[in-house]
C-alpha cells in the first residue's frame, strides 16, 4: 500500500471514529429529551433543535471528508461546493437564532415566571424555530444562488471543507454577494450575538437583585448557554477572520485550525448539556445504569 494511501486510512478511521462519537452522543440526548415528558418544555426542545443543528452540521462536512480521505484525488462539482456552502452557513446562523431563543426562555422564566406558562406557549417555541431555520436559510440561499452563474477563475479551493473560502474561486465578487455578505453578517450572527448579551445581563442583573435561589438557578441554567455560545462566537470570529487573511495562513496550520472548529464544536455542546444540565444528567444516569441492571437480573435469573 502506498504510504500517501496508508496515511489515508489512519485519517478515515480516526474521523470516522469522531464522526459516530458526535452522532451517537448528540443522538442519545436528543432521545432522552423526545421519550421524557419532564422535558418537553422549551429550553429542552431548544436544546434539541441545537444538537440536531450539530448533527446536521456533522453530516455536511465529515461524509464527504472521509470520501477525500480514501481517494487519490480531492475533487468535487462547484454546485455541490455551494450546497456545502448553503448548508453550513445556515446551520451556523440557525445556532445563534436558538441561542437567543433559549436566552428570551431564560429571561421570562426567571424575570417574568408567574407569566412564563403564557408567554412560551408551544405556538411560540415552534415560531422561534422556523424562525430560527428559516431566516439564515433565505440569506444564505440568496449568496449561493447570486455565486452559482458567475465564471471561476481558480479550481482549487484552500480548505477542507466549501465555507467562504469559495469567493477566493470567483473571478470577480458581485456587489449583490458582497452587499448580502454584510447584512447576513448582522442578521445571522451580530444581532442575534448583542440580543444575547443584553439578555443574559438584565438576568444577572435582576436575580442579583432577588435571593440566592434564583441567583442559582440562574446560574445553573444560564451557565450551559454561555459556554455554547462562548464556543459558537469563536467558530463565528475564527471563520470571519479566516476570510480575511486566507492568503497569509500556511495551508498546515489553515486545516489544523479548521479541524478545530469541525472537531470541537458538535462534541461540545452534548458534553456541555449532558453534564450541566442536571435534568438530563439524571436520564442519561439512568439511561445508561438500564443495560447493567438488566444484564445483573439475568445472572440473578
Amino acid at each position: 500500500i502506498p504510504k500517501k494511501l496508508e496515511q489515508g486510512y489512519i485519517f478515515f478511521f480516526i474521523m470516522f471514529a469522531l464522526y459516530s462519537l458526535i452522532i451517537c452522543t448528540n443522538s442519545t440526548i436528543m432521545y432522552i429529551i423526545c421519550i421524557h415528558k419532564n422535558l418537553h418544555e422549551p429550553m429542552y426542545i431548544f436544546i434539541a433543535a441545537l444538537l440536531l443543528n450539530s448533527v446536521l452540521y456533522s453530516t455536511t462536512i465529515y461524509p464527504k471528508l472521509l470520501i477525500d480521505f480514501l481517494s487519490d484525488k480531492q475533487v468535487t462539482t462547484y454546485s455541490a461546493c455551494l450546497f456545502q456552502f448553503f448548508m453550513f452557513y445556515t446551520l451556523g446562523g440557525s445556532e445563534f437564532f436558538v441561542l437567543a431563543a433559549m436566552a428570551y426562555d431564560r429571561y421570562v422564566a426567571i424575570c417574568k415566571p408567574l407569566q412564563y406558562h403564557i408567554i412560551m406557549r408551544k405556538t411560540t417555541v415552534s415560531i422561534f424555530l422556523i424562525i430560527a431555520w428559516l431566516v439564515p436559510a433565505c440569506h444564505i440561499a440568496v449568496q449561493a444562488i447570486g455565486s452559482a452563474n458567475i465564471k471561476l477563475c481558480d479550481f482549487n479551493i484552500k480548505g477542507i471543507f466549501c465555507n467562504n473560502a469559495v469567493y477566493t474561486l470567483l473571478c470577480e465578487r458581485s456587489r449583490l454577494i458582497t452587499i448580502f455578505g454584510v447584512v447576513a453578517l448582522l442578521d445571522l450572527a451580530v444581532l442575534p450575538m448583542l440580543f444575547i448579551v443584553f439578555t443574559y445581563t438584565k438576568i444577572f442583573i435582576v436575580s442579583y437583585q432577588r435571593c440566592k435561589e434564583i441567583q442559582k438557578k440562574a446560574a445553573e441554567t444560564c451557565l450551559p448557554h454561555l459556554l455554547v455560545l462562548i464556543s459558537a462566537s469563536v467558530f463565528f470570529v475564527y471563520d470571519v477572520s479566516i476570510a480575511r487573511v486566507e492568503t497569509n495562513f500556511p495551508k498546515t496550520v489553515r486545516i489544523v485550525m479548521t479541524l478545530q472548529v469541525v472537531l470541537y464544536h458538535p462534541i461540545f455542546n452534548p458534553f456541555i448539556y449532558g453534564l450541566k444540565m442536571k435534568k438530563i444528567s439524571k436520564h442519561l444516569k439512568r439511561f445508561f445504569s438500564r443495560p447493567q441492571s438488566i444484564l445483573a437480573l439475568k445472572v440473578n435469573a
